[in-house]
């Protein structure tokens, strides 16, 4: 039960942060704010990446649904981060089995993370699907491709930033290996 009580307590941490601090933070990259997106970097998905490895798909997609709904509850986005999670939920194992050497099955009781990957997979696992989580959500949110420039600088500079949120909570909260002799 301690197990499982980890997870939820990261998800309710992340998505704390994502709502009382990451939502009323309008970040801007440059100083002419008039001519970029200003945009909201979206963390509460690394939960999802974050999950065990052995984590059956039809789990995935059920947790993966019902966190995008509490995130669109408190964000009042009806079920458009709901969609972006049941996709990179389906994604999720295809992306792993492609980037690791082993079968998930051998990772037994073990997450997605720096320490059990290395740095350079991690990455690439997190951002593949950072990216495919904010494609979604955009395409969704601005439901028009008139401005493909805006669009694709908005996706851009949001996973940038979102994925410099995950290393920095990475580095903050991940335990370290025991140093080898």
């Amino acid at each position: 039960m301690i197990y499982y009580f980890k997870y939820v307590l990261q998800f309710f941490l992340l998505l704390l942060f994502q709502v009382l601090i990451l939502n009323n933070v309008l970040l801007h990259w440059w100083s002419q704010p008039s001519g970029f997106p200003v945009f909201t970097p979206y963390i509460y998905p690394l939960f999802l990446l974050l999950l065990p490895f052995e984590t059956p798909v039809w789990a995935l997609l059920v947790i993966g649904f019902l966190a995008g709904c509490v995130v669109d509850s408190f964000m009042n986005t009806p079920g458009m981060h709901a969609c972006s999670m049941v996709l990179i939920a389906y994604l999720r194992t295809n992306v792993l089995l492609a980037l690791l050497p082993k079968h998930l099955k051998e990772y037994k009781q073990l997450s997605p993370s720096v320490k059990t990957m290395g740095w350079p997979p991690f990455i690439t696992y997190a951002s593949f699907l950072i990216l495919i989580h904010h494609t979604v959500f955009f395409i969704i949110e601005l439901w028009n491709l008139s401005n493909i420039g805006y669009l694709l600088l908005k996706i851009l500079t949001s996973t940038l930033t979102t994925m410099m949120l995950i290393a920095v909570y990475l580095l903050l909260f991940s335990r370290r290996a025991p140093m080898q002799r």
